[in-house]
């Protein structure tokens, strides 16, 4: 073995000043990755679409944050323009059934050309004298009071309109978690890609380092094999982080609303990642005040609610007033016996029999109102749930944040040692390959557990109501 060490001393004294420069630059374990969310430190200078740099190749380069992207998203993002339609749609439903207690006026023109005196002998209850005359004149009628129901009804549907603001709200926070979750994916795999060009120039260095000591002798064709097995699987991880990083990216784009491909250089937080709540409890207390959609569901059920007794009020009496006043210049003397005419009444409507309409129907809605009381129990139940659950993936998440840099740091070390091993022929390059493989894997899980952290964060941020 000090045969060989010595030999080796010997050739890399002895070679040529280009090979013995690439033994020097056999790759030692590298500092721990730079992540994109520290590298990448400093804070966008301009609107989120502007311009910050120019690429090698000339393109634009765009700089994006995560709160940029979160804005963008619910600016340009369809479904918050729908959610915001919809609400905006359900005011005017509540003004339509506020309509029913407001008067309702009309004004009419008529000329008729008739046989006088004729008469309309079938097909009509009413009037049916025909008089040539041309007139015109007004109508309207008021609802007096019909016990409630209109106002049930207008009650009913401002609910639902809260409902609908509620559920516009609820969109925005999902729209905002689906962002953070496009966002630090991306972000995720632009790191991952950045660790697997790493990866395949650390190994082109050690097989161009074993191809020289093989050919002078040092080592067999065995370390050559190995190396360029090790040296094919890191070119085969660039080649799917490289897709990962392309599809990651397509995804953030249609979540802000984009309907092109955009190229983006990810902006990551700077900030120190700090633990999360010590305990779920006030999280879900405070879930159970802040989340919007189950509001919506809690207005939903009190429309509903109103609706039925709105149903129920179809049982009792209305009244309303009515009255019509007009003149009619043109006119047979013989039948009119003044120019113009006038009235104003009163009128009681007593619903007595319909085919029990009236009681199916409040009925089916006091059914329906159950049925949203048992939607708003069960949504209550799964928030305690989802709470919690997102409490402890983001425990379990800051946990592995701890444990992966500390892998990191003993893969460096082992890395060290095994390429020091392996120069002195110590070591086979089979310890090497195994080193080189743990460092890699180190590295891609220190890269995953802390986007993973800052995404549960995201996500329980979202269950308990508090996401922007």
């Amino acid at each position: 073995m000090m045969t060989l060490a010595v030999s080796l001393a010997l050739l890399l004294s002895a070679a040529p000043a280009q090979t013995a420069g690439r033994a020097a630059r056999l790759p030692s374990a590298p500092a721990p990755i730079l992540h994109l969310e520290v590298a990448q430190n400093s804070p966008p200078s301009g609107p989120p679409q502007g311009t910050n740099s120019t690429a090698q190749n000339g393109s634009a380069v765009l700089r994006l944050t995560r709160t940029q992207a979160e804005q963008i998203a619910l600016r340009d993002n369809p479904r918050i323009r729908v959610s915001q339609l919809l609400a905006l749609a359900q005011h005017q439903v509540v003004r339509e059934a506020h309509a029913a207690d407001l008067p309702t006026a009309y004004g009419s023109v008529s000329a008729m050309n008739a046989h006088d005196g004729g008469r309309v002998s079938a097909g009509s209850l009413a009037a049916s004298r025909l008089i040539t005359h041309a007139g015109a004149g007004g109508a309207f009628t008021q609802l007096i009071t019909d016990f409630g129901r209109v106002h049930n009804l207008v009650l009913s549907q401002k609910l639902r309109e809260k409902a609908a603001n509620a559920n516009a709200l609820a969109t925005r926070e999902e729209i905002v978690l689906a962002t953070d979750e496009a966002f630090y994916n991306a972000l995720t795999a632009q790191a991952l890609l950045k660790v697997a060009r790493q990866t395949v120039a650390d190994r082109q260095t050690t097989q161009s380092l074993i191809s020289e000591m093989t050919k002078n002798k040092l080592k067999s064709t065995l370390d050559l094999s190995f190396a360029n097995v090790d040296l094919s699987q890191a070119q085969l991880l660039q080649l799917d982080a490289a897709d990962n990083d392309e599809a990651s990216m397509a995804a953030l784009d249609a979540v802000l609303g984009l309907d092109h491909n955009v190229r983006y250089v990810l902006i990551g937080a700077t900030t120190e990642l700090t633990p999360p709540a010590p305990a779920p409890d006030g999280l879900i207390q405070a879930a159970l005040q802040q989340r919007p959609d189950l509001q919506s569901l809690t207005f939903g059920q009190q429309s509903a609610q109103k609706y039925t007794r709105a149903q129920w009020d179809q049982l009792l009496p209305t009244i309303s007033a009515a009255g019509t006043v007009g003149a009619a210049p043109v006119r047979s003397d013989a039948y009119y016996t003044s120019n113009w005419w006038g009235g104003i009444g009163v009128n009681l409507n007593i619903p007595i029999f319909n085919g029990f309409l009236y009681t199916a129907q409040a009925r089916e809605a006091a059914y329906r109102a159950q049925a949203d009381a048992e939607k708003t129990r069960a949504l209550r139940d799964q928030i305690v749930r989802d709470v919690r659950t997102a409490w402890l993936d983001a425990n379990t998440a800051y946990q592995r944040v701890g444990v992966t840099g500390q892998l990191v740091k003993e893969a460096n070390l082992g890395l060290q040692l095994a390429q020091a091993r392996y120069k002195l022929g110590l070591s086979s390059i089979v310890e090497l390959s195994q080193a080189e493989l743990q460092q890699t894997t180190a590295q891609i899980d220190d890269t995953n557990a802390r986007y993973q952290y800052r995404l549960s964060l995201a996500a329980l941020n979202y269950q308990i109501g508090t996401a922007p």
